[in-house]
C-alpha cells in the first residue's frame, strides 16, 4: 500500500499553519520591548502563504482519510523537518542568526528540546527572538503532533497512528480510548503545569519575561534560557529549587501526573518506572553531594548544586547552575553516564527512557533464571503485569541500535576532526537530547566552533532521538517503501 501522499501533504500545511500563528505570539514581545516586530511578521507570513495552500491543497473527497501507520512516520519525521526549516526564518530575517547551518541547527535544538546552541553570546539577541526560541522548544516539548491530533477530527481525519509515532515510548495506561481526549488532556497538563511554574518564579523573585521563558522550556525539559549563564545566573536557592521541582515533573510519565491529580495516588506507588526514576535521583546525588562537600562552602550549597545537574541531565533539561566539566572526573563520568538514561517514557525528556532500562535489567536477570529452567516461561513482569515478548525485543533491539548510534556518531564527528572526548560529548548529549555535553561542548561552551558538517549530523541526530530512533530510521528501510 503506497503512502497516502495528499494526506500527508496536507497534514504537513497544517503544521506550517499552526507555525505560523505561534510565530505571531513574538510580536507583542517586540512591541513591548521597542524592537522591530517586522521580521517576525513576515516569517509567520511567508510560513503561512506556504503552509495554509498546502492544507488546502486536498479538498477533494479522498479515498481514505484514515491515517496509516506508514503515513504517521512520514508525517512525524516530515513535520519536524519543515517545522525546523520555517523556524530559521526570525533568525535569518531579523539577524540573530544569519547563517541558514546555524539557524536550522537552533532551530532544531529547539523543536526537539535538545538545547544544545550554537550562540556566544545569548543576552546580545533581541528578547522578542529569544522569546520564539523558548517558545520552539514548548512546542516541542509535547510534540506539535499531539496538538495536530487534538483538532484533527475537525478535519475528518483519524489521528490513533500519528500519536504512536510522536510517542512511541511504553505507556500501557491510557487516559481516555479516544486519542483526541488523551491529546487534550495531555495540553491541559501541560498548559497548567507551565503556567504554575511561572507564578512561582515570578513571585521568587524573577520578572515576568525571564519567568515565562524559562517556564516555557523547562517544562518542555528543552534546557534553552535568555541568560548566557542559565539558572547559574540567578543564586536565589527559591529559584533553583523551583526549576529542580518542575524538571521532575517534566521527566515524569504525565499519565502518572494525572492520575494524581484525579486523586488516585495508588498508580504513582506502585509504579516501577517512577520508583527506579526517583531512587536514581537520590543515589547519583548522594554520590555527587559527598564527592563535592571540600569544594563547596557549605552543604546545602552542594547538595542544591549537585541536584540541579543530577534532575537537569537525567530529565535531559540542559540547564546549568555550574560548570561540571571543573569537578573531578568521577563525576564527569556520572554525568555522562545519566545522559543515557533518560527521563520517564510519557514525558517531555528525552533519552533511552527509564522503563526500558528497568526491562533491560529484569530481564537480563531473568535469563540467568531461564537457563537453570529451561522449559519454563517466566516473563518479565512491570507493576505486577507481564510484558508482552514483544515489547522486551523491541526494548533490547532500540538499546543495541541507540549505543550502536552512539559508536558510529562518535567516530563519524571524530573523522570530521572533533577530539575523542566533545565526539562523545557531542553525540550523547544530542542523541539524548540533553544539551551541553562534555569537552568542547560542555556547560561553559557552545556547538559553534564545530565544522559545518558536524552540526548538519548533529542535527540528524537531534532528530532521531528525539523521535526515539525507530520512526525516522524506519523510512530508510527498502522494505519501508516496498508496495505491500
Amino acid at each position: 500500500m503506497k503512502p497516502n501522499l495528499r494526506l500527508i501533504v496536507k497534514l504537513l500545511g497544517l503544521l506550517l499553519s499552526l507555525n505560523a500563528i505561534f510565530m505571531l505570539f513574538s510580536i507583542p514581545v517586540a512591541i513591548i520591548y521597542g524592537e522591530d516586530y517586522l521580521p517576525i511578521a513576515y516569517s509567520a507570513l511567508i510560513t503561512l502563504s506556504i503552509g495554509f495552500p498546502v492544507l488546502l491543497f486536498s479538498r477533494k473527497k479522498q479515498s481514505s482519510k484514515e491515517l496509516k501507520r506508514r503515513d504517521g512516520y512520514l508525517v512525524v519525521t516530515l513535520g519536524w523537518i519543515v517545522m525546523s526549516l520555517s523556524g530559521t526564518l526570525p533568525y535569518i530575517m531579523g539577524g540573530s542568526i544569519p547563517d541558514f547551518t546555524n539557524a536550522f541547527f537552533e532551530t532544531m535544538s529547539g523543536y526537539t528540546t535538545t538545547g544544545s546552541t550554537i550562540l556566544s553570546d545569548i543576552e546580545a539577541l533581541p528578547k522578542s527572538i529569544l522569546f520564539w526560541r523558548s517558545l520552539t522548544q514548548w512546542i516541542g516539548g509535547m510534540g506539535i503532533i499531539v496538538l495536530a491530533v487534538a483538532i484533527l477530527p475537525l478535519l475528518g481525519i483519524g489521528g490513533m497512528q500519528l500519536f504512536m509515532a510522536e510517542s512511541p515510548g511504553i505507556t500501557p495506561d491510557k487516559f481516555k480510548p479516544r486519542i483526541k481526549d488523551a491529546a487534550k488532556r495531555l495540553w491541559l497538563i501541560y498548559f497548567g503545569l507551565t503556567l504554575t511554574e511561572i507564578i512561582l518564579l515570578f513571585f521568587g523573585g524573577m520578572n515576568l519575561y525571564d519567568a515565562i521563558t524559562h517556564s516555557l522550556t523547562t517544562m518542555a525539559s528543552g534546557g534553552f534560557s535568555p541568560k548566557q549563564a542559565s539558572i547559574g545566573f540567578y543564586t536565589s536557592p527559591f529559584i533553583q529549587y523551583v526549576i529542580i521541582f518542575f524538571m521532575i515533573l517534566a521527566g515524569t510519565n504525565f499519565t502518572l501526573i494525572y492520575f494524581f491529580l484525579k486523586g488516585r495516588l495508588g498508580k504513582l506507588f506502585s509504579n516501577e518506572e517512577l520508583k527506579f526514576y526517583i531512587v536514581t535521583i537520590i543515589v547519583f546525588t548522594a554520590i555527587g553531594t559527598l564527592s563535592l562537600v571540600p569544594e563547596f562552602s557549605n552543604f546545602e550549597e552542594s547538595f542544591r548544586s549537585v541536584l540541579f545537574t543530577v534532575v537537569s541531565i537525567l530529565t535531559t533539561t540542559g540547564y546549568t547552575v555550574v560548570d561540571y566539566m571543573q569537578w573531578n572526573s568521577f563525576l564527569v563520568i556520572l554525568i555522562l553516564a545519566l545522559m543515557f538514561v533518560g527521563g520517564s517514557a510519557g514525558s517531555t525528556a528525552g533519552g533511552v527512557k527509564v522503563i526500558r532500562h528497568v526491562i533491560l535489567f529484569k530481564n537480563s536477570f531473568l535469563e540467568m533464571k531461564r537457563l537453570l529452567h529451561p522449559s519454563a516461561i517466566i516473563p518479565v513482569r512491570i507493576n505486577d503485569k507481564a510484558v508482552a515478548q514483544d515489547i522486551t525485543y523491541n526494548v533490547i533491539g532500540f538499546i543495541m541500535i541507540y549505543f550502536l548510534s552512539f559508536a558510529l556518531g562518535t567516530l563519524i564527528m571524530g573523522l570530521l576532526g572533533t577530539d575523542f572526548m566533545t565526539s562523545i560529548g557531542a553525540v550523547a548529549a544530542t542523541l539524548g537530547n540533553v544539551g551541553p555535553g562534555i569537552g568542547d561542548v560542555g556547560p561553559s561552551s557552545n556547538y559553534g566552533h564545530l565544522p559545518l558538517a558536524s552540526k548538519w549530523f548533529l542535527s540528524f541526530l537531534m532528530l532521531i532521538g528525539r523521535l526515539e530512533l525507530f520512526t525516522v530510521l524506519i523510512l530508510f528501510t527498502p522494505y519501508f517503501w516496498r508496495k505491500q
